[in-house]
């Protein structure tokens, strides 16, 4: 009984932790070219009612996953042209670009509110799934619960082993160095942004299409905003991203699981409820005290505007 228990809640643990994954390793590699996109939650509810709405008309979960990231990037082209193009204050302009997307997700998805989708199966991976008490909780997930461990592996190799990687981060340190031996440093960030994008648009689908296939309005609940914390708990490392996005998604199903338990708390729903973001703030807390390891991983030019001409 305590070997199901515990399958039940490791497999509720990764699926809710995936869509952290995902947004957050995005968000990362937009932060490493130094652009600093608070937007997240409105990407990813944007990103949510397009897959729904998508998938509803096509019955393809995977056109809704696509129409999922096409709304994220656009979201995030968006946001590019007001910081990349125009300098407006990246700050300001990821928090605009938050509640416009919640906002505008909220009215385009009115006609879906009443409305579920057939749930997706999950893929069993043969031998795998079988491992007693961590098999079926690991190998028998969505496919894009796999797609965020091989996006993880994928950021790594991108970021630490290629020349590409090499030049994102020489953007996000030091732009103008980058710019005067040749490369083009908006380009660059327009293109780590349009992923970061995509991420939070994917990360979206994944609330509506394959978590709880349906659409309510705010059923993204801050999931952006603790993927952006996620980025600066894991110190800009994407390895640390996946601990801190289980980690915060086994928070949220304990608290579920003991409001479903019938265990008599003498404590409120609603605490319980806001687990999830008391214990993003007291890592935010705990590693801000540091600020050395901050400084260590963080980019330097973070939320710094820059100008080619200058």
């Amino acid at each position: 009984m305590e070997a199901n228990l515990f399958t039940s809640m490791l497999f509720a643990t990764v699926v809710a932790g995936t869509p952290l994954v995902i947004v957050a390793l995005g968000l990362l590699v937009s932060e490493k070219s130094g652009v600093l996109n608070l937007g997240a939650e409105g990407m990813m509810a944007m990103g949510a009612v397009a897959a729904f709405a998508v998938t509803h008309e096509t019955g393809s979960p995977w056109l809704g996953v696509l129409a999922g990231m096409g709304a994220g990037m656009v979201m995030a082209f968006l946001f590019g042209i007001l910081v990349l193009s125009l300098m407006a204050n990246q700050v300001a302009s990821g928090l605009a670009l938050s509640i416009f997307g919640v906002g505008l997700s909220a009215f385009v998805g009115k006609p879906f509110e009443s409305v579920a989708l057939a749930a997706v199966p999950p893929i069993r991976l043969p031998f795998l799934a079988d491992i007693p008490v961590i098999g079926p909780a690991l190998y028998n997930q969505q496919a894009l619960v796999y797609f965020s461990w091989a996006l993880m592996w994928a950021v790594v190799w991108f970021l630490y082993r290629s020349r590409a990687g090499l030049v994102l981060r020489a953007v996000g340190e030091a732009p103008g160095s980058a710019h005067s031996i040749g490369y083009p440093v908006i380009r660059i960030r327009y293109l780590a942004t349009l992923f970061g994008g995509a991420m939070a648009g994917i990360g979206g689908a994944f609330l509506s299409v394959f978590y709880t296939p349906l659409w309510v309005e705010g059923m993204v609940a801050g999931r952006g905003w603790i993927a952006l914390a996620l980025v600066v708990f894991a110190t800009w490392r994407p390895l640390r991203v996946i601990v801190g996005a289980y980690l915060f998604g086994g928070v949220m199903i304990a608290q579920l699981f003991v409001q479903g338990s019938g265990m008599e708390i003498d404590m409120p729903s609603q605490v319980l409820s806001s687990l999830p973001y008391w214990a993003t703030i007291v890592v935010l807390v705990i590693i801000s005290r540091n600020a050395a390891t901050i400084r260590l991983n963080a980019p330097v030019s973070l939320g710094q505007p820059y100008r080619a001409d200058t």
